[in-house]
């Protein structure tokens, strides 16, 4: 008996030294699991350094709007005070403005103090990148594996894209993810022991209301949650599951309860959410401003939100293992929503992969042993999935995160020398002199012109950056600021319709900057009340040859 044990264990020996040697070049195990990059870190490096010095890096500036962002967060560090009128607009001058995304304002004029525009969109780009690099992160913590959810993740991206600019909105993104996670994980799992979780939810909408008015989406999903959660209860018949979904609905009221009374910690209470009301419900902002206009799905961004909503419709109706009913519901509101407005698209895209890269992954993997589907795409299947596991796997474990933080660590040196690494320009945020009249505002500061400038709202943002305090702007993107009415006659000078100079003259505009080969510019060449001062590729310079008398 005993020569027969000894020879049992004799083999053991090689086959436990053998896993040794292994575990020591496991690149997951030892000091490299914290020195060795995860996916997740590689992919937020590439979309960090892609954003900000490669070729999005300009594209991050194509909105003006930041431009008023910045000036309004220098006067928020000047004063110690949140703007409550309008101080930007000579047509709106002393006019009640809702400023509600003031911190935002408050946090990118800091780092446009400190690093120009090169920080500005190096913060953009940090906030864009680690966004999605926790989606990919929470899609695999979920059980979504790293192909599937990698496809899924690269189609939102290209859904998002059509809005990566320098903007609030970025921010509103992260702060969707953070908040869909705590409150899909609540929905998900049992909360014996877990009610410290109630407490984010007040800290993070406090956050949430100052910095952008996506803050709303946060109350959509827990009330598509909870709705869910009733959805359940009335189907179940188990008393004990039956009582645990009644707990998670205590537990959404009294977050939405607690998220509610912070959301009224903002500069203007209760009034912003009238405030929100009216301008959402507005029709013809609703119909005129392009952002809200419902996608079209000519473009590339859309294209990819059309192939995950195509991939989604097709998964649903396939899958046996169905998503529960909150997950569903999130489904159902994530395809609305996108399909609805296209200032939708990235938070759609972020919800329907966040939803659907677990359940698809867990399918695929099923399918590697269902009898029914042909031997080679079973052999397919299971490889995909055994691969699958063993990255996942190693991703779990390394968690140094060093490299996105060298990265990070990087590029903020690159932006306190300039934008240069070396002798080397790598980062040169301008605004493109080719979609703003960048050289006809040189030749108005050079001129000294100081009066009010009417110029499309599109334009607003960017004379404001150049040119205020000296200068002001007749209109800029503040939609909700100047109403639809003073929209409307806006529209009738643009599109030079009736009347279109009667409204000039009743807002006593002298001067006229319109983007070259414009209706509006074309008809002011022709106008004997106007005179061309100034004109290059891009605008168009004009100025009453009889002025009016500014009131």
């Amino acid at each position: 008996m005993e020569s027969q044990s000894t020879q049992q264990q004799a083999p053991s020996e090689p086959r436990a030294k053998l896993s040794s040697v292994s575990n020591q070049n496991d690149p997951a195990s030892g000091w490299s699991r914290f020195l060795a990059p995860s996916v997740t870190d590689l992919f937020f490096v590439a979309m960090l350094f892609s954003l900000s010095c490669g070729p999005f890096g300009t594209r991050l500036l194509n909105d003006a709007g930041i431009g008023w962002h910045i000036r309004n967060g220098q006067q928020i560090l000047l004063t110690h005070a949140v703007p409550r009128t309008d101080s930007f607009s000579v047509a709106m001058s002393g006019h009640t403005w809702y400023a509600w995304e003031w911190l935002y304002d408050l946090l990118i004029a800091g780092v446009h103090n400190w690093l120009g525009l090169n920080g500005v969109v190096f913060f953009t780009a940090c906030v864009i990148a680690f966004t999605f690099a926790l989606v990919l992160k929470i899609g695999l913590k979920r059980g979504g594996s790293l192909p599937l959810t990698m496809v899924l993740l690269v189609l939102s991206i290209g859904a998002a894209s059509i809005h990566f600019l320098a903007r609030p909105h970025v921010l509103s993104w992260l702060f969707a993810v953070i908040w869909s996670h705590l409150v899909d994980s609540d929905a998900s799992a049992p909360l014996r022991g877990k009610f410290h979780r109630l407490f984010w939810y007040p800290v993070l909408m406090l956050l949430w209301v100052n910095l952008h008015g996506g803050f709303l989406l946060g109350f959509v999903l827990l009330g598509i949650y909870a709705a869910g959660g009733v959805i359940e209860f009335l189907i179940s018949k188990d008393p004990h599951h039956r009582a645990l979904i009644g707990n998670k609905l205590k537990h959404f009221a009294a977050a939405s309860l607690l998220s509610f009374l912070a959301s009224l910690i903002n500069p203007y209470g209760l009034k912003l959410y009238g405030h929100l009301y009216e301008y959402l419900t507005n029709r013809f902002l609703m119909d005129h401003i392009d952002e809200f206009l419902s996608p079209n799905f000519h473009g590339g961004a859309q294209q990819c939100f059309a192939a995950l909503l195509l991939i989604t419709l097709v998964a649903l109706a396939g899958l046996k293992e169905k998503p529960s009913p909150g997950r569903f519901l999130v489904i159902v509101f994530a395809a609305y929503s996108g399909l609805y407005s296209s200032r939708n698209l990235p938070v759609s895209s972020i919800l329907i992969t966040l939803t659907m890269a677990p359940l698809l992954s867990k399918a695929l993997a099923k399918a590697a042993e269902n009898p029914r589907i042909l031997t080679p795409l079973r052999h397919f299947f299971a490889r995909l999935d055994s691969f699958s596991n063993r990255m996942g796997a190693m991703e779990s474990r390394l968690r140094g995160h060093n490299w996105a933080i060298l990265a990070f660590v990087l590029g903020f040196m690159i932006c306190m020398h300039g934008g240069k690494f070396g002798k080397q320009q790598w980062m040169d945020a301008q605004f493109s002199a080719k979609r703003f009249p960048v050289q006809a505002i040189n030749i108005i500061a050079q001129r000294g012109i100081h009066e009010p400038i009417f110029c499309p709202d599109y334009w607003g943002g960017y004379l404001i950056y150049r040119l205020y305090p000296q200068t002001k702007v007749f209109i800029d993107d503040r939609h909700d600021l100047y109403g639809d009415e003073f929209l409307r006659q806006y529209l009738q000078v643009l599109h030079v319709g009736p009347q279109w100079s009667d409204v000039l003259d009743r807002w006593q505009v002298n001067r006229v900057l319109t983007p070259r080969g414009s209706s509006l510019g074309n008809i002011l060449k022709e106008s004997p009340q106007w005179k061309m001062n100034y004109e290059d590729e891009t605008a168009a310079l004009f100025e009453r040859t009889s002025k009016q008398p500014l009131d």
